[in-house]
């Protein structure tokens, strides 16, 4: 904030000239008024930042004064002015919403400082709001765009939320997110797009794993009509499409070495050519991606390309798992329950608080997602207008009848979790692979992948 526009009230015009000179700062606009209703015919035509009133004035007191201004222009800061040993109107005043006082007789830099301090506060205000804003702007915009939200109270969720709005408008600074599988990884990255000067043009998601070499130039680059058989159109590809906007790259850690080579290029030249064309299209896309992997323990397995992690990895934000921000968990199952009771036309009106209790001592090791599913089951089973554990009592049952091992985190390192899920998709689709990894929400590519690379007997 620069200048201030400041209204001085008060009966006494010398003291109301001694105040205005008070005031050093060539930038601010000083208003004053000799009465209360002088006061508010001003405040009705002019912008005011901070109102000076004193408390003693006839017609209409000083806080009478507050209680008005701060019914009808609440964001207008009030400083008042005391006499000695008035101090039960100054704590009626603080209790109606001044943010600072100071008593007669005063000095100048007295009255400077309560000036400067309410500056501040009015800053801080502003900048308090302007996250508040930002944040329902990201909610509203993608609760309008994709039908969901970031939700939750956490520490975490705020944080990641303060780092999305550090990076929206960071020009073309590519982002990496990373976290468990189900934590809304693409959820952010669609949040720092809408967020973002490029939230006009388009977000375009593109799953990694499911990418095979054939087809990597015609599907990133696009083709012209002729340029092999099966080319009966012009095709506009990934870049293309996304050029202005965004590229999300999700499972950027199934990308194929000899593809991560050809993709560095792209970024580093920002030019691309469609296959049969020799035209050269310019780029300005901003990649985001995202991975449950470890990529600096890829790269040290020579299985992910050095170069390409630390061009991805300029901005990154880490998405913790839901069993670590169980603050989350109410909010989230809240929103879920209103969403499906919407969704499914069930009239619910009371959510039972042992739900929450129960829900907050589950480990959800599908994190989100898991809690999403589970809440959409129970919703569908829901024949009251109160929600209460009889509805996830299915829940209890299969994880207490579950054949594949129980999870503990506490003592298994990522790759003994992911061989864990695998397992127990597969046994919960009598190993049909296609269908495991629909349960994973993964390509059956990537399956295969990675039951090879485990070297699992399946």
């Amino acid at each position: 904030m620069e200048g201030l526009q400041l209204l001085l009230v008060d009966d006494e015009p010398d003291f109301l000239s001694e105040l205005s000179e008070a005031i050093d700062d060539p930038d601010n606009v000083v208003t004053t008024a000799e009465t209360p209703t002088k006061a508010l015919e001003i405040l009705e035509q002019s912008e005011i930042d901070i109102a000076v009133l004193d408390i003693n004035m006839p017609q209409m007191n000083g806080l009478q004064l507050l209680e008005r201004i701060k019914k009808n222009w609440p964001e207008i800061e009030v400083i008042m002015i005391t006499g000695q040993g008035d101090m039960d109107s100054v704590i009626k005043a603080m209790r109606l919403g001044a943010t600072d006082y100071f008593t007669k007789p005063f000095r100048q830099i007295e009255f400077q400082g309560a000036i400067e301090r309410t500056r501040k506060f009015k800053q801080l205000h502003h900048k308090l709001e302007k996250v508040k804003n930002q944040y329902k702007f990201l909610s509203d915009e993608l609760n309008g765009k994709i039908g969901t939200q970031i939700i939750g109270s956490s520490t975490h969720t705020h944080n990641i939320i303060n780092l999305m709005n550090k990076v929206a408008n960071a020009g073309d600074t590519s982002v990496l997110i990373t976290g468990e599988s189900g934590t809304g990884k693409e959820l952010v990255a669609r949040g720092i797009h809408f967020l973002s000067n490029r939230k006009d043009n388009y977000f375009h998601s593109v799953n990694c794993s499911a990418i095979p070499e054939s087809l990597f130039e015609s599907e990133f680059f696009g083709y012209n009509k002729g340029a092999f058989t099966g080319a009966n159109n012009n095709k506009t590809g990934w870049f293309e499409i996304s050029n202005g906007g965004t590229l999300f790259l999700d499972e950027i850690g199934d990308m194929q070495l000899n593809l991560q080579a050809k993709f560095l290029r792209v970024l580093d030249e920002k030019i691309i050519t469609r296959v049969g064309s020799h035209k050269r299209i310019d780029l300005d896309v901003r990649i985001i991606a995202a991975t449950n992997q470890d990529l600096e323990k890829l790269v040290e397995q020579n299985r992910f390309r050095e170069d390409l992690y630390h061009r991805l990895n300029s901005f990154t934000i880490h998405i913790p798992p839901l069993r670590e921000r169980k603050e989350d968990i109410a909010h989230l199952a809240e929103h879920f329950i209103d969403h499906y009771a919407q969704k499914l036309k069930k009239d619910i009106k009371i959510i039972d608080s042992g739900v929450y209790d129960y829900l907050k001592n589950l480990p959800f090791y599908g994190n989100v997602r898991e809690l999403k599913n589970l809440i959409e089951r129970a919703v569908i089973m829901c024949d009251s207008d109160t929600f209460d554990l009889r509805y996830l009592n299915n829940h209890k049952n299969n994880k207490k009848n579950g054949s594949a091992k129980d999870f503990t985190p506490e003592t298994l390192n990522l790759e003994e979790l992911e061989k864990n899920a695998i397992v127990k998709a597969l046994e919960l689709s009598s190993n049909n692979k296609t269908k495991a990894a629909k349960l994973l929400n993964i390509s059956r590519q990537a399956l295969d992948r990675r039951i090879q690379k485990m070297g699992m007997d399946i």
